[in-house]
């Protein structure tokens, strides 16, 4: 019985002793000589229609004009040996529906050999939607096939995690050919994880270990932007330098957006904080003095970041960490955006423009952040800001309207305590 499949063919007129007539959805029938021996023996269900009494040599099988083909191919199946079986797929939609006939008719070895090819080959999107219709309908004996979509437990997404995290931020160049797409493919990978809705996530984020590798990344960062800005000065090919420094600014972008969906903000902007004066030292280079407009630009940006996550409160600095990133930061966008107003004025499509929302959302920050500096800081800030021939960008009427107000508040308070005073001294 068991080389019954390699001695029989299917349509062996000569030899077969059951006739199937398969019926489409119009009632038409196609008829396909066969043998009970191999159907007996691949298939459970034809197997009982043969000991029913009622089918005798025929045996009827209705099907729609959409899997008519698979049944087709499910008797050509039968006639074929375990080995050749996996051999014969050639795609996942002829699989696939074949194995819902296989499940149907309890042909344990064709389905077996369409589990085995559905789990090995790979789906394309299309591909991947049917088989997550279609697989779990069919019972136990087809799960393995959705192994590779199945969620992960905890420990598998935070190893993954970090180990793109620490991809995503290495200092070290990728080997040829791949560039930096390897890196680049990674910080991809990290911003859909932070985007997914997986349960699994705000465990992972939230776990020390996956904190500290993100810590570790901000820093090798940093680390590539001191080094690649440093070299800005003694570089003499200033292209390439700028290249370098503008794909370091790039991921520090990236691990910016990264920190804030993590909670860790704070990190960024402690270290951003210790970084600007030398920063702003390198920028302010003679050498650099009219380059690398694009850099100052991508600088700007980021330190938009800062002093929104700042002056809104997302992230709590103490005084002195403020007035300090106002003082150092707010004379270099000053000195610099008319400048790049300037050459885009002059230049048709000059890609270094800061464009109104960056401006708008700058001069919030600043007024927001300012305004909850203590009075005497923000006399200091504002009294230099007035003392602008130009008082243009960024505007900051608001904060000093702010800031005369409770002044004038502060000192009527203070008259009116004394006045208090006064009088329960002459009471006495």
């Amino acid at each position: 019985m068991e080389n019954s499949s390699v001695c029989f063919g299917l349509n062996d007129i000569n030899t077969s002793d059951v006739t199937i007539r398969l019926r489409n959805n119009k009632g038409k029938p196609e008829l396909f000589y066969s043998h009970s021996s191999i159907l007996k023996e691949k298939s459970k269900y034809l197997a009982d229609k043969l000991v029913d009494p009622d089918c005798g040599a025929f045996i009827d099988i209705h099907c729609s004009h959409y899997d008519y083909e698979h049944h087709v191919d499910l008797l050509k199946r039968l006639y074929l040996s375990k080995d050749s079986l996996l051999e014969s797929w050639d795609s996942v939609h002829s699989a696939l529906g074949v194995l819902q006939l296989a499940v149907e008719f309890n042909c344990r070895e064709i389905t077996e050999s369409c589990v085995q090819y559905l789990e090995a080959v790979p789906w394309e999107d299309k591909e991947e939607d049917l088989i997550l219709q279609v697989v779990p309908k069919l019972g136990p004996v087809a799960m393995s096939i959705l192994a590779r979509v199945q969620p992960v437990d905890f420990s598998a997404t935070k190893n993954v995690f970090i180990s793109a995290i620490r991809f995503a931020t290495s200092v070290v160049s990728p080997s040829p050919p791949f560039g930096d797409e390897l890196k680049t493919s990674a910080q991809e990978q990290v911003e859909y994880m932070l985007g997914d809705d997986d349960e699994e996530i705000p465990l992972v984020i939230a776990d020390e270990e996956v904190k500290s590798e993100s810590k570790k990344g901000l820093k090798n960062i940093w680390s590539s932007i001191d080094k690649d800005l440093s070299c800005l000065v003694l570089q003499t090919d200033d292209e390439s330098a700028e290249k370098r420094v503008m794909q370091s600014l790039s991921d520090l972008g990236w691990i910016c957006n990264v920190l804030s969906k993590m909670d860790l903000m704070k990190e960024f902007v402690d270290q951003w904080i210790d970084f600007s004066s030398r920063v702003i030292r390198i920028m302010d280079d003679k050498l650099l003095e009219s380059s690398m407009w694009g850099v100052k630009l991508k600088i700007i940006e980021l330190t938009w970041k800062v002093l929104d996550a700042v002056g809104y409160g997302n992230v709590i600095v103490p005084p002195a960490r403020r007035v300090e990133l106002v003082t150092t930061w707010l004379p270099f966008i000053r000195k610099t955006k008319p400048v790049l107003d300037s050459i885009g004025n002059e230049e048709t499509g000059y890609p270094y423009k800061m464009d109104d929302d960056l401006c708008q959302n700058i001069e919030g920050a600043i007024v927001a952040l300012l305004s909850a500096l203590p009075s005497n800081d923000q006399a200091d800030i504002l009294a230099d800001w007035m003392n602008e021939e130009q008082l243009k960008y960024p505007d900051l009427s608001e904060a000093f309207e702010i800031w005369c107000y409770r002044t004038k508040s502060a000192r009527r308070r203070l008259v009116e305590g004394l006045d208090r005073v006064g009088k329960a001294t002459v009471s006495l």
